[in-house]
Parts: structure tokens; C-alpha cells; sequence
């Protein structure tokens, strides 16, 4: 048996630093065990790629006019309110009817429900069709790499989580909200209170989570835009990641809208979930070792000789 290559072993250092900077990053941290199967872990040597090559302070929040592009949504955001009004009272903003939307079909089960205006891509061709405001408005200002409306009702709540890229940061314009405290989202564990009107600006990839306590539907508009970085090469990948693995999560509100490989997939992916949950509502000691038995499997697999 020959020994294991340098270069395996440096690659599995590589995913466990970058693990280890996810983890430990903000004051709030997942479980051991979670943050080991989390997709996090997964996306680490990439996200800290575009840490390291970041132009913006390694904070949850982030000043709005640092991004003086999007004074061009604030400024129209009566305008965008009516169009949101329109689709609520249309019920257009929902949750899928389908598993194709992958990246928040867990959301949809507190009642949290969406409609996408444009994913990595040009706008979905029933936004262009419902909202010409807003989707006009996003075509002029390239870093918003994707949009929608996002509503969340009376008593929703969106667990803790982050999400999986950080070659974005996220953008949320209050339209629609209670104005008041009882309505908020916390981001490593500082809230910030939507108003109407009034935009904000945070990292998505600090663990966060979302809570109406009041007895109004909130309405956002809610825009990944591109994280600024100081290095061509690492705004080159930003954009090759961003064009394939992330626009591929494209998600339709119609039959109308390109979905994405991944959420062409995804149906198939639910039912190996769903078995998951099953072993796991028998017993959570089977449902953990076979996900250290795959784990452990693919690192020896990889560093096998």
C-alpha cells in the first residue's frame, strides 16, 4: 500500500480550516453535529474564498450606502409596494405546489411564501409580466442577482439557518409591515425591525432566522446582491459559481419560468429526504450513524491510496 498523497491530505486540512472559520465566525454557532451535515460545511473552502477576497467588514450587518445602486429601489418603493399589493391580492405570492424550489421549500411549512422576481438571470417572464415596475427597476441595477417578494404572516417564524453562498450579500426593502418590534429578523443574534419604506442590509451566511409576532402580513422585497471583492480572479469564480451551481436553483412561479437543473432534481432528492425522516421518527441513533457511516465513508474513500 503506498502512502496517501500530500495533495489529499491538504485538501482535507483545507475543508476542515474552512469548516472550523464558518463554525466559529459569529457569536451564534449550530450544534456540532448539524453544523457537520450542514450545507455550510460543505460550501466552506468557497465561502472563504470570498471572506478573504471581501471588501466588506466581517460583520452581520452592513451599511446601506455602501451599496448607493440600491437608492434606485428605496426611492421607487411605493411604486414596487403596489405591484407586491397587486400579487398578494392575486395570491401570487405563495409557496410552491411542487418540489421545485429547493433552496425554501423548508419555509413554506410556517407559512413563509414567495414570489420570484429574477434568479441569476434575467427576470422570470411572469414577473415581467405582473410587475413591469419592479422587474424595470432590477434590470438597471446589475449587482442584484436575484429578487423576490417575500411575505411571512401572523405567528410565521423561519428557523435558524444561513444560507449556502457567500458571493452575495442580502438585501431586504420593507413594503408591506407591522412597524413595529413584534416583527423582525435576527442575524447572530442582533434583530433588526422591518419598516416600511426602509432598507437593510446583512450577511446571509451568519446564522439567522426570521419572526412575525404581530397580526399583519409582512411583505419585503428580498435581493441577493453581489458581495464586493478586491481580486479579478475572485470576482471571476464569484461569477462562474453564481452562473452555474447557484443560478441552477432557479425556481418558476409558472409554467412559464425556467427551473433549474437542481430543482428539476429535487423532486427525486425529496424522496431520499423523506425516507431520512423516517428512519429518523424510529430512531435519531440510526438516522445520525448512517450519516457518519456516508461521511466517514467519503473521506476514507478520498484518501484511500
Amino acid at each position: 500500500m503506498t502512502d496517501i498523497p500530500y495533495f489529499k491530505i491538504a485538501i482535507v486540512a483545507v475543508f476542515i480550516a474552512s469548516t472550523m472559520y464558518v463554525h466559529f465566525r459569529g457569536k451564534v454557532r449550530l450544534r456540532f453535529f448539524r453544523q457537520l451535515m450542514d450545507h455550510s460545511t460543505f460550501m466552506a473552502p468557497i465561502n472563504c474564498l470570498m471572506y478573504l477576497f471581501s471588501k466588506l467588514p466581517a460583520k452581520p450587518y452592513l451599511p446601506v450606502s455602501g451599496f448607493p445602486e440600491l437608492k434606485l429601489l428605496q426611492d421607487h418603493w411605493q411604486d414596487i409596494r403596489a405591484e407586491a399589493y397587486k400579487l398578494a391580492d392575486a395570491g401570487e405570492i405563495k409557496k410552491s405546489d411542487k418540489y421545485n424550489d429547493a433552496g425554501f421549500n423548508s419555509f413554506f411549512k410556517t407559512g413563509w411564501t414567495r414570489f420570484h422576481l429574477k434568479w441569476y438571470d434575467d427576470a422570470h417572464a411572469s414577473a415581467k409580466e405582473m410587475c413591469p415596475v419592479t422587474t424595470g427597476l432590477l434590470q438597471r441595477i446589475p449587482t442584484v442577482k436575484a429578487a423576490m417578494f417575500a411575505a411571512l404572516p401572523p405567528g410565521g417564524r423561519l428557523v435558524t439557518h444561513r444560507d449556502p453562498f457567500a458571493g452575495s450579500v442580502r438585501y431586504h426593502l420593507g413594503l408591506v409591515t407591522p412597524n413595529a418590534d413584534s416583527c423582525y429578523i435576527s442575524v447572530d443574534g442582533e434583530r433588526y425591525f422591518w419598516r416600511d419604506g426602509e432598507g437593510v442590509i446583512f450577511d446571509e451566511t451568519y446564522l439567522h432566522y426570521a419572526e412575525n409576532q404581530s397580526d399583519m402580513m409582512r411583505i419585503i422585497l428580498f435581493c441577493d446582491v453581489e458581495r464586493p471583492l478586491n481580486n479579478p480572479v475572485a470576482r471571476w469564480f464569484n461569477h462562474f459559481i453564481s452562473n452555474t451551481l447557484i443560478r441552477a436553483a432557479s425556481a418558476p412561479n409558472s409554467d412559464t419560468d425556467r427551473t433549474g437543473g437542481i430543482n428539476k432534481l429535487f423532486a427525486y432528492v425529496q424522496q431520499v429526504r423523506m425516507f431520512g425522516k423516517r428512519i429518523k421518527a424510529k430512531s435519531r441513533f440510526a438516522y445520525y450513524a448512517i450519516q457518519w457511516i456516508v461521511f466517514g465513508g467519503l473521506i476514507v474513500w478520498w484518501l484511500w491510496p
